[in-house]
């Protein structure tokens, strides 16, 4: 997936609407996917040229169905100059996941996505979350998934894995999978009770977190001062903890036996790249929403 920043500012000109691709799965000929980025859209809220492509409290339903628009037909969803139909989920952190084979008449609840239908454009909205795409490339069958850290532990990409085998016949060793961006163990913080909950369901869960100190200018400068003092306001910082949600994710689709050579992960972090990317976390909840899309050709 290439790292490099393809919105680059311009003087006085719009940033142009550009997808992010994962380079496992742009050679599958009969394939359409893709991650879109911040930039490009018609929402205002967000910053100027918004694509938000989700309907949050703060933009207006017409922007982001035109920004929409805009995301299908640059991601090529289009037949005969009509948008291929998007599906897309009321989420809900969960583990449930939804077999879709026509475009349902009201939207489903749910955190997964899979078909073999061609013609339909599945899609999940993220903003620090984890969107991750499988694909089976013999059965010519796809999913999206939602993973926080909630979905992470219900182990949703497992789960989405037997999904595919049980509505498709898909098998591990033919699956792709491209973990999208979302926010990385440089920026995830989470508490205790984060940490204590991955532990009862991983036995890998060491590896999934690291602890920091928050620095403090006067104790660096001064650190005799500190040396024997245990007055309030004197004790050891707090550890701050970090998770590596990437990774969790990575594991499990390789304990469901999806080979290593077969999942690519985004370098990028949302809470990192906020002139490409929105992060919820960064952006103290204000902010948009991106689309991770996958659709098989007609």
């Amino acid at each position: 997936m290439p790292v490099k920043n393809p919105i680059k500012k311009k003087s006085a000109k719009k940033a142009s609407l550009a997808i992010l691709h994962a380079d496992l799965l742009s050679s599958v000929p009969w394939l359409l996917h893709g991650f879109s980025t911040r930039a490009g859209g018609f929402s205002r809220v967000y910053g100027g040229n918004a694509l938000n492509l989700g309907f949050t409290k703060e933009d207006s339903r017409n922007l982001v169905e035109k920004n929409r628009t805009a995301f299908l037909q640059k991601l090529g969803a289009t037949n005969k100059k009509q948008l291929w139909p998007l599906v897309t989920l009321r989420q809900i952190h969960s583990d449930l996941i939804h077999c879709v084979t026509t475009p349902p008449e009201v939207q489903l609840a749910g955190d997964g996505l899979i078909t073999a239908t061609p013609g339909i454009i599945l899609g999940i909205q993220t903003a620090d979350c984890l969107p991750i795409i499988l694909v089976d490339i013999k059965k010519r069958a796809v999913g999206v998934f939602h993973a926080g850290w909630r979905g992470t532990i219900k182990r949703i990409v497992e789960k989405g894995v037997g999904e595919m085998r049980r509505c498709f016949g898909a098998l591990p060793r033919d699956i792709k999978a491209a973990i999208g961006p979302g926010i990385h163990g440089c920026c995830y913080e989470v508490g205790e009770e984060v940490r204590r909950a991955f532990e009862a369901q991983f036995e890998y869960a060491g590896a999934l977190f690291r602890e920091a100190k928050d620095s403090d200018h006067i104790r660096e400068r001064y650190p005799m001062l500190f040396l024997t003092s245990r007055a309030p306001g004197h004790s050891d910082l707090p550890k701050r903890i970090f998770l590596d949600l990437t990774e969790a994710n990575r594991r499990q689709l390789l304990a469901v036996g999806v080979s290593a050579k077969n999942i690519e992960v985004s370098p990028l972090c949302t809470a990192c790249c906020t002139d490409l990317l929105f992060s919820y976390r960064k952006e103290k909840s204000g902010t948009g929403r991106m689309l991770a899309a996958v659709g098989i050709k007609t």
